[in-house]
């Protein structure tokens, strides 16, 4: 067998319990060592819950452990700037928690940290990783659906009356957009290869959830005139779809977020002038594609697919999505 990459887990929030710690336990390069949470008592209860060897009462003692090489960060976004840059500084290698920071500028901090410490620094927008994505690139290079004129995409889910969730605190990074419309977003950029011109979102900001946006709907205009029209939120009805279009077909994307790791293949939908067909892409968990690439990174120096950078370009996008909505106006991002 290869040799495993040490993980250390700083929090123990739901997507690391539900998601991401099984999925580095299934992949073949992986092992969490460690758990580290603000209460010694929830560490060892997720690490015995979980089969994790070693559980800390503090996120400092968890990056002082010479044997962890690697962190995962699912902490509330407000702190994924500080733990990111202070694992940097113990020499650990970083997965954080989409959205990466709560601006562009900050995670330019959390980056350029990483590299001056030698480390690799990847965000979790686990998604990509799946193979199908790969595939919908290949249609659209092919030529089947002709010019790409425009992508619609959505992702929205209600869990409006959980007003204690942290998604809902404005000073801890709340927000449909950072918790949802970055989906859409990335997903758009990676079809077309581009960076947005100019973004114009309209936002439902909800008293009742200390003012974050609970609903956005927004257009993001690409280069060729070609524009992404999305909507993300956490107080409508649950929905995750993307649409490609061209000037001779077009490509559907049901459920396109998350629900890769069902038992149901993963539905590619082309549609052309003269024939409709399904395609499938054998069943893959993302998170676990997701853990070995990064292991892959680390121990073999494979390059990662989705740069550092590539994280900045992705902020830029939401702090214009953020900007626009506040102040009801285009914002321009050349």
């Amino acid at each position: 067998m290869n040799r495993q990459l040490q993980w250390g887990v700083l929090g123990t929030s739901t997507i690391a319990r539900n998601a991401v710690i099984p999925a580095i336990q299934q992949s073949e390069r992986g092992e969490v060592l460690a758990i580290a949470s603000r209460s010694k008592e929830k560490a060892e209860a997720l690490a015995e819950e979980l089969d994790i060897a070693r559980s800390y009462g503090s996120y400092e003692e968890l990056i002082a452990d010479p044997d962890i090489e690697a962190v995962y960060i699912p902490l509330p976004n407000h702190m994924h700037k500080e733990w990111t840059i202070k694992a940097a500084q113990a020499g650990k290698h970083v997965l954080c928690e989409k959205p990466a920071a709560l601006n562009a500028d900050e995670s330019a901090e959390m980056i350029q940290a990483c590299k001056e410490y030698g480390v690799l620094f990847a965000e979790a927008i686990m998604y990509r990783y799946h193979p199908k994505h790969r595939r919908v690139q290949e249609i659209i290079a092919s030529g089947e659906i002709g010019a790409v004129r425009a992508i619609h995409g959505n992702f929205t889910c209600n869990t409006a009356d959980d007003k204690d969730n942290v998604r809902f605190k404005r000073d801890m990074g709340g927000g449909s957009l950072f918790d949802l419309g970055v989906y859409p977003i990335s997903a758009a950029r990676m079809y077309l290869g581009q960076e947005p011109e100019a973004v114009t979102v309209h936002a439902l900001f909800s008293d009742e959830h200390d003012g974050v946006d609970m609903m956005a709907s927004g257009l993001v205009e690409f280069p060729g005139s070609v524009a992404l029209t999305f909507d993300c939120g956490m107080w409508a009805s649950g929905r995750a779809e993307m649409e490609i279009l061209g000037t001779d077909g077009r490509i559907e994307l049901p459920k396109v977020f998350g629900w890769e790791n069902s038992d149901i293949p993963p539905q590619i939908i082309i549609h052309t002038d003269s024939v409709s067909r399904e395609e499938r892409v054998s069943v893959s968990n993302s998170y676990v594609l997701q853990a070995e690439t990064f292991a892959a990174a680390v121990l073999e120096g494979t390059p990662l697919p989705f740069t550092p950078e590539n994280t900045i370009a992705n902020m830029r996008v939401i702090d214009a999505c953020l900007q626009s909505a506040r102040t009801r106006q285009r914002v321009s991002l050349i």
